[in-house]
């Protein structure tokens, strides 16, 4: 299985980085830190390109705020260096779920288990 992870990860960009990512990160880039999550941020020597090594599926909603911030040049200060002060109020980073088992299903949605529940808002039309 070995050889099929490294062949899939040689020319696929969502099995993690390319070949090319690779290369050019070992070539040039400076690790600047990682997340909670084990994605891994670089910087070359100029600090004219930013850029991440996903830690396994490359997704971008798996960018917490903070780093995000810092690879859009919101801010210069890395956010494992600084931490950015975060409001009573704020939930902590999720990353999109949307086409996983774990994605928001509205009541009545067909994705929903069990018995559909009876609405009382909305009366279904009958031809006559």
């Amino acid at each position: 299985m070995g050889i099929l992870n490294s062949l899939l990860k040689a020319v696929t960009w969502w099995n993690g980085s390319t070949l090319n990512t690779a290369i050019y990160t070992r070539r040039n880039g400076t690790k600047v830190g990682e997340d909670d999550q084990g994605n891994t941020f670089y910087r070359n020597a100029d600090d004219s390109k930013r850029w991440v090594i996903f830690n396994g599926e490359a997704e971008a909603s798996r960018v917490s705020a903070d780093w995000h911030g810092w690879l859009h040049r919101t801010f210069d200060e890395v956010p494992s260096e600084k931490p950015l002060k975060h409001k009573s109020w704020e939930q902590p980073h999720q990353e999109n779920l949307t086409g996983t088992a774990l994605a928001y299903a509205p009541a009545g949605s067909i994705r929903t288990t069990g018995e559909p529940k009876p609405r009382s808002d909305y009366d279904a039309w009958v031809p006559e």
